[in-house]
């Protein structure tokens, strides 16, 4: 089986050949302890661990430090953090493995902890009556607020800059983060974003912000080597809630998106049970195949065996992986073996050091043990 499973056939994504179609997805692991938020050993361990994935996807990395809602996140705006993670490219490249970094702004998924007692940025003055993991552990969100003109504009040259760092630090190309209730999320659904002017109000005038956001960065770096994050149907997970507009909303974005030469789309299927919910769209790899013409990554809760299906069944190009690479750094390997999986341990996803982020053993080490 191991010479026929579409996952681990090569992709040709824009100029880049992927040696499998095994994504490793972005998480947030929160290891980045030091006065710089910066990456240092234990990432590059890390991700060189995990380079035999068609693609690693890094974590979220904060474009600037208003984008910043979780303790001991990495970013991407300073030199300390563009040399710490040129160390982890250098890692990887190293084994042979290609690496994205994902931009990350959180907006209103934030507390003013991270900013000097002062409100976290969002596009409406709307709480997500949420949580936001501070350096105290998990606080309550407040109401945010509101976007100025010059502020939007601003975000979006941080995008730029952080983009242009990326390329610095040695990166294949970035993702930008539009998904899972943060910022540029939370621009598109009407429940979040009751602006009247250009920002807001229209489905076009909700989505320009993404728009904007790309036609900065590949003013830096090849289009073909951006990629988009989104999650259509994402309702009552981080403050993010459902109307009758959100999916004609998505539709419009990833219709325009076919204008640009992307690297690829990164789409997730629902997140929990949206069989209730009117608005919701149940499968999303079906409704959008169709609509969009690049490469198609999927991802959320997919194993080796619906993986390949829903690849063979021509519904996307490549599938991501998120915590399966958590304790199982050599998945690949495992799925060409059709090995068994080790279990990750959620109660480390989160935590200092190396436990539960380095120490998870390859499957010819398990056997000799």
């Amino acid at each position: 089986m191991k010479n026929t499973q579409p996952l681990l056939e090569k992709l040709q994504m824009g100029d880049l050949e992927l040696q499998n179609r095994v994504i490793m997805a972005p998480m947030t692991r929160s290891r980045a302890i030091n006065p710089e938020n910066a990456p240092f050993d234990i990432h590059i361990k890390y991700y060189q661990q995990r380079a035999s994935a068609g693609l690693i996807i890094s974590e979220g990395a904060q474009i600037s430090k208003k984008a910043v809602g979780y303790v001991n996140t990495p970013g991407i705006y300073s030199d300390a953090q563009v040399e710490g993670w040129k160390e982890v490219t250098e890692g990887v490249h190293e084994k042979g493995g290609k690496i994205f970094i994902q931009l990350w702004h959180v907006g209103r998924m934030s507390h003013p902890d991270f900013h000097g007692g002062e409100l976290p940025h969002a596009p409406s003055a709307i709480n997500p009556h949420s949580k936001s993991f501070t350096p105290e552990g998990f606080k309550d969100t407040e109401t945010p607020k509101e976007m100025t003109i010059e502020e939007i504009k601003q975000t979006i040259l941080d995008y730029k800059n952080a983009a242009a760092n990326a390329m610095k630090a040695g990166f294949d190309g970035v993702e930008i983060h539009s998904s899972n209730g943060y910022l540029l999320h939370q621009f598109f659904n009407r429940t979040s974003n009751v602006r009247t002017d250009e920002y807001g109000g229209s489905i076009e005038n909700r989505a320009r912000i993404l728009f904007e956001v790309i036609d900065a960065i590949k003013e830096v770096m090849p289009e073909n080597r951006i990629g988009v994050r989104l999650n259509p149907s994402l309702h009552g997970i981080f403050g993010m809630t459902l109307d009758e507009e959100t999916i004609p909303a998505f539709d419009y974005i990833i219709e325009k998106l076919n204008q640009y030469d992307l690297a690829y789309l990164h789409l997730s299927e629902p997140f929990n049970d949206v069989s209730e919910i009117p608005y919701a769209e149940k499968e999303i790899a079906k409704r959008y195949r169709p609509m969009y013409k690049g490469t198609l990554i999927i991802n959320a809760s997919f194993d080796q065996e619906k993986g390949n299906k829903v690849i063979l069944e021509g519904l996307a190009d490549a599938v991501a992986y998120g915590k399966p690479f958590i304790s199982n750094p050599d998945l690949v390997e495992r799925f060409a073996e059709n090995g068994p999986l080790a279990d990750w341990d959620q109660s480390t996803f989160y935590t200092p050091g190396e436990k539960g982020f380095t120490d998870y053993p390859k499957l010819s080490v398990s056997k000799s043990i």
